[in-house]
């Protein structure tokens, strides 16, 4: 954490606010998205990828309800847990037989991050199956650096306290890069050791930012491979709207809860001050591309 900022570091930087209002929104009684880029029947020419990212989807499903067995292939998918329950379910496991924790079933809560590199072809439930309590998530998407992976799952926690000291990095690249040899791919190591490894040059960043404090991304996080960056940072709707951040001291960069904002002409090694400037504490989720 550092000290308040009020002025741009990041001159050469371009920073384009991605408001709230102005994402996709379907309210289809059990599931209430927000779709950040182009998803299904809502379609923008302006938001359709940035970078490796395709999707970033602010969902809320009701008890008892979800998505059911669907497949996936040649997506990197995962689901960051703001709130509530949600269960995955893989498409070769029989509810009931299930047993402990595993890849195959999980119950993800607040902190899980569950990921799915979608290959050659894979498929999965994701369900709310707590019986009053709705799960609050976001769905994130991006494209891998070649198709035809092998499918995997991965599932992580990350804890609050550490994102409240600084941003905790959650996806890096696997080791290996594009070239990975089967060795590679069978031990899923990422750059960033205790980071859930992604088939793509991306980073994912999250924090909580206490109001008046603070936090600085450095762009790449010394994990990437290319030098020049794109950087996507989304507020998720947590607070009431008592969260707000303001990106490189710029008065024109303050973002609310839903909001986003695309960040261009950055490299790897800047820094981006991300500042809380709301009431309440701001979760502040950092989504570094080539």
């Amino acid at each position: 954490m550092i000290k308040n900022m009020s002025k741009s570091v990041l001159r050469q930087a371009k920073i384009t606010p991605h408001q709230s209002s102005t994402r996709g929104h379907s309210d289809h009684g059990w599931l209430n998205t927000y779709h950040s880029f182009s998803f299904a029947d809502w379609y923008n020419p302006k938001f359709t990828q940035f970078g490796a990212l395709r999707v970033l989807n602010e969902d809320r499903v009701k008890a008892d309800s979800g998505f059911p067995e669907h497949p996936h292939r040649d997506f990197e998918i995962f689901s960051y847990i703001l709130s509530g329950e949600l269960t995955h379910r893989d498409s070769m496991l029989t509810k009931g037989q299930e047993g402990g924790q595993s890849d195959k079933f999980y119950k993800m809560h607040r902190g899980d991050v569950q990921f799915t590199t979608g290959g050659t072809g894979i498929a999965h439930s994701e369900f709310n199956e707590h019986k009053s309590d709705t799960v609050h998530f976001l769905q994130i998407w991006a494209v891998p650096w070649k198709k035809g992976l092998q499918p995997r799952y991965h599932t992580r926690n990350f804890k609050d306290e550490d994102k409240r000291k600084d941003f905790v990095k959650i996806l890096s690249p696997l080791k290996g890069g594009e070239d990975a040899t089967a060795e590679q791919e069978k031990d899923a190591e990422a750059v960033i050791p205790g980071t859930i490894p992604i088939h793509a040059d991306f980073v994912m960043g999250a924090g909580i930012i206490a109001p008046e404090s603070t936090f600085e991304w450095v762009v790449g996080a010394k994990a990437t491979q290319q030098n020049k960056r794109k950087v996507f940072v989304h507020v998720p709707m947590c607070k009431g709207g008592k969260a707000k951040i303001r990106l490189d001291g710029r008065e024109e960069a303050e973002l609310s809860e839903g909001d986003g904002a695309f960040i261009e002409g950055v490299f790897s090694g800047d820094k981006l001050s991300v500042e809380s400037r709301g009431s309440g504490e701001a979760e502040v989720i950092v989504l570094d591309t080539a």
